[in-house]
């Protein structure tokens, strides 16, 4: 899991990805595209090798039947490359010191298009630059700050901006119900989870402004046990509202929220047709959307290398965010603010340094 992202992200997102995964609303791609790179690489795809057909190989650090942010990304490469008769390979639960012999292994197999599912396998982009991966495209998912080459192209979005946000919807509740102190479970303490740890409580504080944020990391997005233990442990301490920042512990956590009444909120899909669990926030990051839009480009011979596809709240139909059953004045409010930070009314980044300390 997100991503600046989710990372981990932590994570195809106007989506009815409860338990389907099967997106509501595709973005729009007339976002320019921008190059880092003083040598931008032509299009190429899908037959990249000339083999006569065409293999999608996609690397996941996460459960790849999470219900949520993992899962979507290979949902959604399944789903379009059965559109093409094409072949997907997948590897999920990779660990990230092995993501480079992971990917050496994916060109092995004359994949035409190599997909890290989310930053966290960023050390396996040194195997694009080699003759083992040089007839393989790749597709980079990027919050962080990874260096754009002329061998991959990166879909971007922004952690501060979707998290802020979803902290703002959850002050929107709080405020509503009088609750001040809202928690923050997610796995290992790195810098995107650190950073959206900051942007939601500076979007909470919007709201409400004297909030204040229980956080816990546990270490692993995918342990439901240690997950579950958080929440517990931050319920005790009067929390209201919790976002379950994980993979595949966030369905467990979840439930046990239900059973507190708590307010809680998606770590990337959009759940709120989800009645086991429910969520009171969709936090829309889902990279299987950003995927998507990738691959039709890929298909039709126009994904190029040496570029980013970058994604903002407020201009694009992903990332969002949703009230799930909010009242009219809750998302007129939610829906301003979104247009307010696209619009660039709202300074993101300083809000979040001002507020999410």
């Amino acid at each position: 899991m997100r991503l600046n992202t989710r990372a981990v992200r932590v994570a195809a997102a106007a989506a009815c990805v409860a338990v389907s995964l099967a997106a509501c609303t595709s973005p729009s791609d007339d976002t320019a595209e921008t190059t880092s790179s003083s040598s931008a690489g032509s299009a190429a795809g899908p037959d990249v090798n000339g083999d006569g057909k065409v293999i999608v190989g996609v690397l996941s650090p996460g459960d790849l039947n999470d219900n949520g942010y993992y899962e979507s990304f290979v949902a959604k490469a399944e789903e379009f490359a059965k559109s093409k008769d094409w072949q997907v390979i997948k590897v999920g639960s990779v660990n990230p010191a092995d993501a480079l012999n992971q990917a050496r292994n994916l060109c092995r197999q004359k994949v035409d298009l190599v997909a890290l599912g989310a930053a966290e396998l960023k050390d396996a982009i040194p195997a694009s630059e080699e003759s083992v991966c040089a007839k393989s495209s790749w597709y980079v998912p990027s919050s962080a700050d990874i260096k754009q080459t002329p061998k991959i192209t990166i879909s971007r979005d922004f952690i501060n901006e979707v998290i802020y946000a979803t902290g703002y919807a959850n002050g929107l509740l709080m405020k509503d119900k009088k609750i001040k102190k809202a928690g923050y479970v997610t796995g290992p303490e790195a810098d995107f989870s650190v950073q959206a740890a900051k942007a939601f409580k500076a979007g909470i504080r919007e709201v409400v402004p004297d909030a204040t944020l229980v956080t816990t990391y546990t270490g692993d997005f995918n342990d439901s046990g240690k997950a579950k233990e958080a929440a517990q442990a931050q319920v005790s301490q009067g929390v209201g509202a919790l976002y379950p920042y994980l993979g595949g512990a966030t369905d467990e956590v979840a439930k046990f929220g239900n059973t507190k009444n708590l307010i809680l909120s998606t770590p990337g899909t959009d759940r709120c047709d989800s009645t086991s669990p429910k969520f009171q926030v969709s936090s829309i990051f889902d990279p299987g959307e950003y995927f998507a839009a990738a691959l039709q480009k890929f298909a039709d011979g126009e994904l190029k290398m040496g570029v980013a596809r970058e994604w903002h709240l407020g201009k694009d139909t992903v990332p969002t965010v949703k009230i799930c059953g909010g009242t009219a004045e809750q998302n007129k409010a939610l829906e301003t603010f979104i247009k307010d930070v696209g619009s660039g009314k709202i300074n993101v980044d300083a809000q979040v340094a001002k507020l999410g300390a």
